[in-house]
């Protein structure tokens, strides 16, 4: 299936390579392609290469723009003094994509109209019209937001070229703004809720497009039993940065129930921001569960990252999605506003040291490298103008008693956690996985390829030579027993605890008794415990630091440096603040790196 999908890739990049200095109406709107392409000639900028665009870009050769390591910021305003179009930034983009796709396995789908969709936006410049901030910018999204030109699969095989009958809210509108959906990503099959313990699927892989690569290294894992096929170095999941990472489009949008944005974000050295649960419309999103799920951008910088939650974010609440009334916009849903380079100055930052930074009892803590990274993290505060409260930890990850410890209460979500083994764990996500699941499967009507979570299943079994559930399915096993009614009495006390332990006694107790703007959290760490009550993130890239997994590599493999970021969390709502925040950090370090895997 993989060499079907590379062909049929590799005609689009064709197609698009052809159309450069051409109008591009030969693209047809509405039409695209899933697959892997083969390598063609290394990607040079069209303007670089002098080439004619659909409308016409003032430009020199000195002056000739190219969309690698360029912001949102720069890429409108080179449109806006006409040194190149949107057709030109497209066209490169799609370049890349066609020599770099091969080896990283960043997108499931490349949309063929996005050259004519580019020629409407230039069209509309020219004539004065500027739909909004992401006029003419292109940008993926994750393979399980709904579109209605391009396949919806969420990875899974059995959605496989699936084209829903409705788009998602935030697909709307990101093309109220202007914005070109370039691409559908790579992603951990179903947001990683297919294969749990015993078996659990590797991060960014899925059944329809394999695994994805960190540009970083875009090596295989050598090592036994994991040579499978896996990355050597994370890409993260179930999200992908892969492509924003290697300059494959502008900026991607990723979905988070539990680390999914923060992580990817993380592994591959961007900024991300997991909002508050409701903040952005889920509608049109496959789900987890609406207790926890949230869409959110991943990008270059703050900056874009800011642009693209404005845009991302309804003005009003969405009627689909009870949730979206829990925060309100900022004027205009414009983030931008809020960044300021000395934002740091006199802002509250608390260290959770327990657990998150230093080991609590065979759990957690940083090895050297990490512990290193973070102390200079943490200087870099202090300089700034920042109050520091070194140790603020949280209550509930240091609480002796097991019932009232957040580290003592797990998910439920792999084989050993079925019905009446699940006593110590939280049900919430395994419930919302037959409650919102098959509620999402209902709103496709008679187009959806299953009609149940126990049809999918079943559906996978009689697939399994096909490459359906590679990892087996015990997440969506232990899922699919669960009762919507009789189990709902469970689920609610479950859930009433989670709050509890991340909230309550967690990050509410610790922010307000210490009267913090934030907590600042190592990498992606701090992601399950503000994923329960749906407080929002921002992560920034800072450092790169060996990667050394518990079982080493073989000797000679010379294991590349991997991203290691610092997560600014607050409480809901707080995204205001914390933009403030990772923004001043970002501006004073500014030390995201380019990867070597995709110049």
């Amino acid at each position: 299936m993989t060499l079907v999908r590379a062909a049929t890739l590799a005609a689009v990049a064709a197609a698009a390579l052809a159309t450069l200095g051409a109008s591009g109406e030969a693209q047809q709107a509405g039409q695209s392609s899933s697959a892997r392409p083969q390598t063609p000639a290394p990607p040079q900028s069209p303007a670089a290469a002098g080439q004619k665009a659909s409308t016409p870009a003032r430009r020199s050769a000195s002056t000739a723009f190219t969309v690698v390591e360029s912001t949102i910021a720069d890429m409108r305003t080179a449109m806006e003094r006409r040194r190149v179009t949107s057709h030109q930034i497209v066209a490169e983009y799609l370049t890349r994509i066609a020599f770099y796709e091969d080896t990283l396995h960043a997108a499931i789908t490349v949309n063929r109209g996005a050259l004519k969709e580019a020629d409407e936006r230039d069209r509309e410049r020219a004539a004065g019209h500027v739909r909004g901030p992401l006029h003419g910018i292109p940008i993926a999204i994750k393979d399980n937001i709904q579109t209605v030109d391009m396949p919806t699969t969420g990875g899974a095989l059995a959605f496989d070229r699936f084209v829903p009958p409705y788009e998602a809210t935030l697909v709307a509108n990101l093309r109220a703004s202007g914005a070109i959906i370039i691409a559908k990503t790579g992603m951990t099959e179903l947001a990683n809720w297919v294969a749990g313990p015993p078996t659990p699927m590797p991060g960014n892989y899925n059944a329809i497009g394999g695994f994805g690569f960190n540009p970083y290294d875009p090596r295989r894992d050598l090592r036994s039993p994991t040579s499978d096929g896996r990355p050597a170095m994370g890409t993260g999941g179930s999200s992908s940065g892969v492509g924003t990472a290697s300059n494959l489009w502008a900026g991607n949008v990723g979905t988070e129930t539990s680390g999914s944005i923060l992580s990817p974000s993380n592994q591959n050295m961007l900024v991300g921001i997991k909002p508050t649960v409701g903040r952005i419309s889920r509608y049109g999103v496959i789900p987890i569960t609406a207790d926890q799920d949230t869409p959110g951008p991943l990008a270059k910088s703050v900056t874009d990252a800011a642009i693209m939650l404005g845009v991302l974010e309804s003005a009003k609440p969405d009627p689909h999605d009870p949730a979206t009334g829990a925060c309100a916009p900022p004027p205009g849903r414009n983030y931008t506003r809020l960044l300021r380079a000395n934002g740091l100055k006199g802002a509250r930052i608390g260290i959770p040291r327990a657990y998150f930074y230093e080991r609590v009892g065979n759990r957690g803590g940083l090895n050297p490298f990490q512990a290193e990274a973070m102390e200079e993290a943490i200087g870099v505060l202090e300089r700034l103008g920042a109050v520091v409260v070194d140790p603020a930890n949280i209550p509930s990850v240091v609480a002796s008693e097991p019932d009232n410890n957040f580290l003592a209460w797990g998910v439920c979500s792999g084989a050993s956690d079925r019905r009446g083994q699940d006593d110590g764990c939280s049900v919430v996500l395994k419930y919302g996985m037959k409650r919102d699941f098959n509620r999402w499967l209902q709103s496709l009507g008679p187009l959806a390829p299953v009609k149940s979570l126990t049809e999918l299943r079943e559906w996978n079994d009689a697939h399994k030579n096909a490459g359906a559930i590679r990892y087996g399915q015990t997440a969506l096993d232990i899922s699919d027993e669960m009762d919507v009614e009789r189990d709902r009495s469970r689920y609610e006390a479950d859930r009433e605890k989670d709050l509890r332990l991340a909230a309550t006694e967690g990050i509410d107790a610790v922010m307000k008794a210490e009267r913090l703007d934030a907590l600042l959290f190592p990498e992606a760490s701090g992601s399950a415990i503000a994923a329960k009550p749906g407080y929002p993130s921002v992560i920034v890239p800072f450092a790169l630091v060996p990667n050394m997994p518990a079982a080493p590599f073989p000797d000679g493999f010379d294991a590349k440096p991997q991203p290691f970021g610092v997560t600014f969390t607050g409480m809901a709502c707080s995204e205001p603040r914390l933009l403030e925040l990772a923004y001043a950090f970002e501006q004073a370090t500014k030390r995201r790196v380019p990867p070597p895997g995709a110049p």
